[in-house]
Parts: structure tokens; sequence; C-alpha cells
């Protein structure tokens, strides 16, 4: 679907750019308009206008619709959060360096290669608040 939504939006763009490409030039700030030439007559200007509008309204909505279609397939998640959590019923498995913590505790406690449970302390780190002692 998104791709055949991205080929009708890249045909959308380059009828525009055709039809931009078409329409008489006002001379603008450059100063290099035509008297006359291909498509003058005040018919075709309108013609080409309408189309450009037309056009633009399509690629608008295409451009809409590929948003939404890339939003859907998006889902949050957080870099800080371990792997996956284990079912209730089962014990979590031991984290093995180099491979996410299957039971949580963080991308920290992956890194460092260990996994702590549930309100056990992390070895290495005090267990409670502490008092700087002078030495």
């Amino acid at each position: 679907m998104q791709t055949f939504i991205i080929i009708i939006h890249l045909i959308i763009v380059s009828a525009m750019i055709g039809v931009v490409l078409l329409q008489k030039s006002e001379g603008g700030g450059l100063g290099i308009g035509s008297t006359g030439g291909f498509l003058t007559s005040r018919g075709t200007a309108n013609v080409l206008t309408r189309s450009t509008a037309i056009l633009a309204a399509l690629f608008f909505a295409t451009s809409l619709v590929l948003s939404i279609l890339a939003g859907m397939d998006r889902k949050p998640h957080s870099i800080l959060q371990g792997g996956e959590t284990a079912p209730a019923g089962q014990p979590a498995a031991p984290a093995t360096p180099g491979q996410p913590a299957p039971g949580g505790g963080g991308i920290l406690d992956t890194l460092r290669g260990i996994q702590a449970p549930a309100g056990a302390p992390v070895p290495g780190q005090p267990a409670g608040p502490q008092v700087p002692q002078s030495k």
C-alpha cells in the first residue's frame, strides 16, 4: 500500500513540475519575462493555474497519507529498559555478558553484565546512604 502511494506521489510531483514549467513567466525580479510565445492566451493560463492548484492539493493529500502510514508502524519503546520481561510464573534467567538482561534492570545493568533481582542491592554499591568520612 505504501509503495503504491509513493509511486502516485512521485507521478504527481513530476506532473506538478511540468505544469509549473509550462506557465508563462511574469518577469519577476529577474526581468526576463517574454511578451509572446507558447501558451500565451488567457484561457490556457487559467487551465494551468487550476491544474497546478489541483496537483498541489493531491501532493498535500498524498504527503499526509504517507506520514500517517509511517506513524502507524512506529512502536514507542525505551532504550533504558532491558530486554523482554519474563512471564509471571517463570524466574528470570541470569544475564550473560553481551546479552541483554531478560528480567529488566535497564541498559546500565546490561552493559555491566549483571542482573539484580528486585529489591536486592547491586554488588559494588552501598546498600544505603553513606556519610563522607575524612581521612
